[in-house]
């Protein structure tokens, strides 16, 4: 600003808020009860759970996805057994979800593949048109024509109606 403006058309604001001053001399309650929470319960609880934290992340180990242990077929449960039938029909919904993602993994390197190659990609794509046939055949070979809904015992009685006609077809 320069040094010769009017100082009664721009004055200046209040340097600060005005200060209450106090009544009394005794202290706020308030605050002595936040201070005896954040000492008595905030503190000791934040400082545990940091411990407790700092410890877990020095184990911590790494998984990008849940991992399951594998439980036994179908034909490895005992006749009866409601709790084996029940975790190999689990074992082979997620197998089945992993063959679906796996050929679509496959699917997709192909499509992409096409469409960079353009007109020519038979000729460059052979390597991924490969892959996707023989996936694609052998998910046919398990999962195809199972009906709906696809159960472990369905494949299973596919795969023993498959094995029984290569015994015949071999005699």
């Amino acid at each position: 600003m320069p040094s010769d403006y009017e100082k009664d058309a721009y004055p200046k604001p209040p340097q600060q808020t005005p200060v209450v001053e106090k009544k009394t001399s005794l202290p706020n309650p308030a605050d002595i009860l936040s201070k005896v929470f954040y000492y008595s319960v905030d503190l000791p609880v934040t400082a545990f759970r940091g411990a407790i934290e700092s410890l877990k992340s020095k184990n911590k180990l790494v998984y990008y996805h849940q991992k399951f242990r594998r439980v036994p077929y179908l034909t490895d449960c005992e006749e009866g057994d409601l709790v084996c039938y029940y975790e190999a029909e689990m074992q082979w919904k997620r197998d089945y979800i992993v063959d679906q993602a796996v050929l679509k993994i496959v699917q997709e390197r192909l499509q992409a593949c096409r469409y960079r190659e353009g007109e020519s990609y038979e000729q460059n794509c052979a390597k991924e048109l490969k892959l996707f046939e023989d996936v694609a055949k052998n998910f046919n070979t398990c999962y195809g024509d199972l009906g709906y809904p696809p159960t472990a015992r369905k494949c299973l009685m596919k795969q023993k109606d498959r094995m029984i006609k290569a015994q015949g077809q071999s005699a």
